[in-house]
């Protein structure tokens, strides 16, 4: 397992290596707490972008599988606990929110008191989505001392292929859901 990351610095995602080879030159995360119970999750992807599909910015509706297109993710946990949490953010501003009492068991939609804010900036060689997220409503999270997380991509190629990016992969296929991917961790004010 690969040692915790520090909290308020860019770390660079990877792809896993079964990903087709896309046209992004480096993708990067950074999360933070931005108040008490707000989470923040920056990505910014370098790369071709008239090669990618990016979903364009339109809406800010709960949608479920995002991740079959262009979406950034976030897995979060506190420690101690064997439920987390899944976080999907399109480029678009829809989203999608989901609890599991165990690794990949018991899956649930989530209400959130707000929907999360969702700001992307494109160019022609950069994509930078911008996210908040209130953490209030979702006890063992907003009550916790700290977060651990995994941070991951899912980039759709403009012919439909996708490559899976995440700070840390575990052995096997894809798989953002795995306990090694929560690599990140927050301390709580």
């Amino acid at each position: 397992m690969s040692p915790l990351l520090s909290a308020i610095q860019w770390s660079y995602l990877t792809p896993h290596p079964e990903s087709v080879a896309h046209p992004v030159a480096s993708l990067s995360a950074e999360a933070h707490l931005a108040a008490p119970g707000v989470l923040a999750c920056d990505y910014v992807l370098h790369g071709e972008l008239a090669r990618l599909r990016v979903p364009a910015e339109q809406g800010g509706a709960c949608r479920d599988e995002l991740w079959r297109h262009t979406c950034f993710e976030a897995f979060v946990t506190a420690p101690g606990t064997r439920g987390y949490y899944e976080f999907n953010f399109s480029p678009d501003g829809d989203w999608a929110a989901y609890a599991f009492e165990d690794y990949r068991h018991g899956m649930q939609p989530v209400q959130l008191v707000a929907p999360p804010t969702i700001h992307a900036e494109a160019g022609p060689a950069r994509l930078a989505v911008y996210v908040s997220l209130e953490l209030a409503g979702l006890p063992d999270l907003a009550e916790a001392r700290s977060l651990k997380l995994a941070l991951a991509a899912v980039i759709e190629g403009a012919d439909g292929a996708l490559s899976y990016w995440a700070l840390h992969h575990a052995p096997g296929k894809a798989d953002f859901h795995h306990p090694e991917g929560f690599t990140l961790e927050l301390e709580c004010p």
